[in-house]
């Protein structure tokens, strides 16, 4: 559904993620194979060397897509609380918490559909770089304001995010589903939920903002926090990083990557939201000093070079990927302090199991024990209030 002129129609393929030449999509209106295969760029040889793949939070270990089929056809009452404000679902935490694979474990027990709030997943393009959950983990789970923002039409802000995710709301709600929040830009969750927004005012996040957080809100929110020690989630982020190039990282940001010599005002337009997400500016640097598609040249020296400058920027991308986690853990924690009632559900004993490499059906039972299972609890009080 088009929520507004800021929304285009995006069509993705399910092999997406698997094949071992992915395909970067295009936006179309009309045609469901807008699709141009990427013109690789070289690794630099011996900065990648094949590893093996580091355990991930598993999205269809709990849920299946037959359960979360069920759900779906299933509808709720429209509940809205005694004030008769719409009920919102908010999953918070970290990034790389799993707040996704939260959403869609819900999505076995309750009918719902989930809103993106992480705001570099709003925008089209560079999905393995700002970390979509890709279409075949979703299991047949709605999801609004993912990879659907027009990059041509600029910078999405809070005011506008407000106002699409609202609509989105209302929409789905309409539908007798549970309208569910998940992301992890803590701005842009406070913008919509918050009764009364001040778009012209300071970030309420800004060090010396003399703004208060309010705990006046416009739905009656549910708040479940997922969170892991900093320590664990700092090495899962690190290995995250890994497997994003495993999966082809690189070549997305070689594809995206404009010279500054090319480059002119409608690239900075369609590219001024995603230009933020992190591993753009980090291999930004890279790629200055070795164009994407230019000639390698037969010089150890020069490949050496070129191997540490490919080091570095991962190593900035890991740092700044840890760097985002503390932030967004002080965000949530000064929205904690200031009256909003947040469940923090512990994820780290899960999170160490992965590290840990410890099997499959281990890391599930502590998710489900410790994450699932409280969860399903606090939602079906809150549904039945």
């Amino acid at each position: 559904m088009t929520l507004d002129p800021f929304i285009t129609t995006i069509h993705y393929s399910s092999h997406y993620y698997s094949s071992p030449h992915y395909y970067h999509y295009s936006s179309s209106s009309s045609s469901s194979s807008s699709f141009r295969p990427l013109i690789p760029a070289t690794i630099p040889t011996g900065a990648s060397a094949p590893r093996a793949r580091s355990a991930r939070m598993d999205y269809s270990t709990t849920t299946t897509p037959s359960a979360a089929a069920a759900a779906a056809g299933v509808s709720l009452r429209r509940h809205r609380h005694r004030n008769n404000k719409d009920k919102l679902l908010v999953i918070m935490g970290a990034t790389g918490t799993g707040k996704s694979r939260l959403s869609i474990d819900l999505a076995a027990h309750f009918p719902l559909e989930v809103i993106n709030s992480d705001k570099m997943q709003f925008y089209e393009g560079l999905d393995i770089t700002t970390n979509k959950i890709p279409v075949h983990d979703r299991l047949g789970v709605a999801h609004h304001l993912l990879g659907d923002v027009d990059l041509a039409r600029g910078e999405l802000t809070p005011a506008q995010f407000r106002s699409l995710a609202g609509k989105a709301i209302t929409d789905i709600a309409g539908r007798r589903k549970l309208p569910v929040l998940v992301g992890g830009s803590n701005s842009f969750i406070h913008a919509l939920v918050v009764d009364r927004f001040d778009s012209s005012g300071s970030n309420v996040f800004e060090e010396g903002s003399d703004s208060v957080i309010s705990t006046e809100l416009r739905y009656n929110c549910c708040f479940i926090w997922v969170d892991v020690s900093i320590k664990v989630l700092g090495d899962y982020l690190s290995k995250r990083v890994d497997d994003m190039l495993d999966s082809g990282m690189f070549d997305e940001l070689a594809d995206f990557y404009v010279p500054e010599d090319e480059f002119n005002d409608d690239d900075l337009a369609a590219r001024t939201g995603l230009r933020k997400a992190i591993g753009v500016p980090e291999f930004d640097r890279y790629f200055k000093k070795f164009r994407p598609g230019s000639e390698e040249e037969d010089d150890p020296e020069w490949d050496r070079m070129r191997r540490g400058a490919f080091e570095e920027a991962v190593r900035a991308m890991k740092e700044n990927t840890c760097q985002l986690a503390k932030n967004q853990v002080g965000k949530i924690l000064r929205l904690k302090g200031s009256g909003w009632d947040l469940r923090r559900l512990d994820a780290t004993e899960a999170f160490r199991a992965v590290l840990t490499s410890e099997s499959g059906q281990r890391c599930t039972e502590i998710w489900e024990r410790q994450v699932l299972e409280p969860s399903v609890k606090i939602v079906k009080r809150f549904l039945d209030e």
